[in-house]
């Protein structure tokens, strides 16, 4: 498997493209569903933890809910009912917005899909159509970026 991370540029334009169907069909709803409880599980360990509620039960309506964002951007039924006839991934930037995501964050998250993913039962060739997806829509939510300081140059 090939888990390559680019790096994210200020204002690029970043093509992606949805994951293959194949990817649902592979897994199914269950199975879906129990890979992205383990990556959410994951990111409730992680540095960006603090991005989501702590609360035990607010957590688990968010996993829910992005779980099933992801669901139906893979192919499978239409059942993120928050976006409100948006196209889901410019919904799901636009979510992004509440947040301070420098590429650090980004590159947390990356990393627990990139151990959920090593730990999930699906073809490889899958597994990197999905990563490709993940990798490449991550550069859309990051919208804070480090600016160099003044005494930077001493270090």
């Amino acid at each position: 498997m090939d888990f390559k991370v680019t790096p994210t540029v200020k204002g690029e334009d970043v093509p992606f493209e949805n994951p293959a169907k194949a990817f649902y069909d592979a897994m199914g709803f269950d199975g879906m569903k129990e890979m992205m409880y383990r990556f959410y599980d994951c990111i409730y360990e992680s540095e960006i933890a603090n991005f989501f509620p702590q609360d035990e039960e607010e957590f688990a309506a968010i996993k829910e809910k992005n779980t099933l964002f992801f669901i139906e951007i893979c192919g499978g039924p239409k059942v993120y009912k928050e976006a409100d006839g948006m196209e889901l991934n410019e919904f799901m930037v636009r979510i992004h917005d509440d947040f301070s995501i420098y590429d650090k964050s980004r590159l947390e998250w990356l990393g627990c899909m990139r151990e959920t993913l090593e730990e999930t039962d699906v073809a490889d060739e899958l597994k990197q159509n999905f990563w490709n997806y993940v990798e490449a829509f991550s550069k859309l939510t990051v919208n804070s970026y480090p600016t160099k300081r003044k005494f930077e140059s001493m270090y």
